[in-house]
């Protein structure tokens, strides 16, 4: 139908929402359709759309649409709905093709009914939900066991870490140290080899004077008797008579000069010169090395731990003091109860504290013929003979008339200087290292490396008997750090 003008158009709402709902349809649709991943409906034919949950009953995963009817009939609501999973067939017993429900907890597996009353007739049978709980419970504890293994590892790091920080900062003050003492020591080669050279310049600058003046003695001389020697050749050219005899009375004498026969010219000696420089240069680097070791002794001497006697491991020989803090050899066995942890062949003893780590304690061993000092692993063996080495759990120093010992296999035996009057003893556990120092002197003795430390150790101290005539009756005494030694 032709129009004059153009007619208003309407639009048609039948049409329109009837498109409306059929676009939401195909969002909502396209939306609940399974994907990759996700578990599909069974029931639904055609395009599968997304389960929202799985029917223990049924045996069947349900979209939303069709599991209306375990929503609305009572019969169905009965039925135990779960979340739908990805792997259902697991779910399912593959010899009886039901659903597993039971737990057996002789073989720790899940079962169904037929498995109940057939292969596990026997065996204590739970349901799933009671299992579940205890396990919950256990699950509980492993995850704080699972905690604590972190937590000891991360401890483990940190010590680790701490360890090697240590070490840098160990490393870098012996750097510090090295450079410190080898910068003097090349000052003091500098100042040797300057006062060298100006001591044998100022002894030669005499025989230098000397020579110099008689060199220009020796050629005033020549010069004079060379011109005495002109003027002979030159009279004895005159024809003049008169002349040649007034001139000749002055010149038959030669002109005064010294008997060089006399003269000598005597170089200085330099004998002991060099010694006498490097005398001096050795005085001033036993300086520097004395600053060296009581740097390292007061390095250590920080470490200092405070320690007393166990009386439980003391030998029965053995008399310690009230405070702990000494002891020594009574002579006489006493009635004592026995203990693991009392020595019965070695008159030793242990202090009653263990250590790790880095630590430091000083014994006097002042007035005594005989002692041994140092320390032992926890383990050792306190009932039989003891010997001593660091294969039996011993790192030990002793002493006897005949000198000093580090007790080895075999054992190593050190120079003794002068008499000991305090040893120190330092423990770096985690390096593997025990020193042992004459603390009054402030001198290394030796040092034990590449130890293996796998348990705490004690501080180990053995008087050694005496005899009647009070021979070795002193007391060892464990004593104070004082850092003013």
């Amino acid at each position: 139908m032709p129009f004059n003008t153009r007619p208003d158009l309407r639009i048609n709402t039948l049409l329109s929402g009837l498109a409306a709902q059929f676009q939401t349809s195909l969002r909502v649709k396209d939306q609940l359709c399974v994907k990759p991943g996700e578990v599909p409906c069974d029931v639904c034919t055609g395009t599968k759309l997304k389960a929202v949950k799985y029917c223990l009953v049924c045996l069947i995963s349900y979209c939303q649409t069709h599991l209306e009817p375990h929503q609305r009939f009572p019969v169905l609501k009965k039925h135990r709905l779960v979340e739908p999973m990805d792997r259902l067939g697991d779910m399912r017993c593959k010899k009886h093709d039901r659903l597993l429900e039971l737990f057996c907890q002789t073989e720790q597996v899940c079962v169904c009914q037929f498995c109940k009353e057939t292969d596990h007739k026997s065996h204590p049978v739970v349901l799933l939900k009671q299992e579940y709980e205890v396990k919950t419970a256990q699950l509980g504890k492993i995850e704080a066991e699972v905690k604590q293994l972190i937590q000891e590892r991360l401890n483990n790091i940190q010590k680790i870490r701490d360890t090697v920080n240590r070490s840098k900062a160990d490393a870098d003050r012996e750097i510090a140290d090295g450079v410190h003492i080898l910068t003097a020591l090349k000052r003091c080669i500098e100042k040797c080899q300057d006062d060298l050279n100006q001591m044998v310049k100022e002894k030669l600058k005499p025989t230098e004077k000397q020579t110099e003046d008689l060199i220009k003695e020796l050629e005033q001389e020549i010069e004079d008797l060379t011109n005495r020697s002109s003027e002979v050749k030159l009279l004895s050219h005159t024809e003049d008579h008169l002349h040649f005899l007034q001139a000749f009375r002055s010149l038959k004498d030669p002109p005064p000069t010294r008997d060089w026969t006399t003269v000598e010219v005597r170089p200085p000696s330099y004998v002991g010169t060099l010694r006498r420089s490097l005398d001096q240069l050795e005085e001033t680097l036993n300086m520097e090395m004395k600053k060296l070791r009581d740097a390292e002794l007061k390095r250590v001497q920080q470490y200092e731990v405070d320690v007393t006697l166990d009386p439980d491991t003391a030998h029965r020989r053995l008399i310690l003091s009230e405070d702990g803090k000494q002891v020594h050899d009574g002579g006489v066995v006493k009635e004592l109860p026995d203990n693991h942890k009392r020595f019965t062949q070695g008159i030793c003893v242990l202090t009653s504290q263990s250590f790790s780590g880095r630590f430091y304690f000083e014994v006097q061993v002042k007035d005594k013929t005989g002692w041994w000092l140092g320390v032992a692993r926890e383990s050792i063996d306190r009932k039989d003979r003891i010997t001593v080495s660091p294969e039996t759990g011993y790192w030990t120093l002793y002493y006897a008339e005949d000198g000093l010992v580090f007790n080895d296999d075999p054992d190593v035996r050190l120079p003794l200087r002068a008499e000991l009057q305090k040893v120190g003893v330092f423990v770096d556990y985690d390096v593997g290292l025990v020193s042992f120092y004459d603390v009054e002197a402030r001198v290394h003795i030796y040092s034990a490396t590449g130890c293996s430390f796998t348990e705490p150790l004690y501080p180990f101290l053995c008087p050694c008997p005496w005899d009647f005539e009070g021979i070795n009756s002193a007391p060892l005494i464990i004593s104070s750090v004082n850092q003013t030694d």
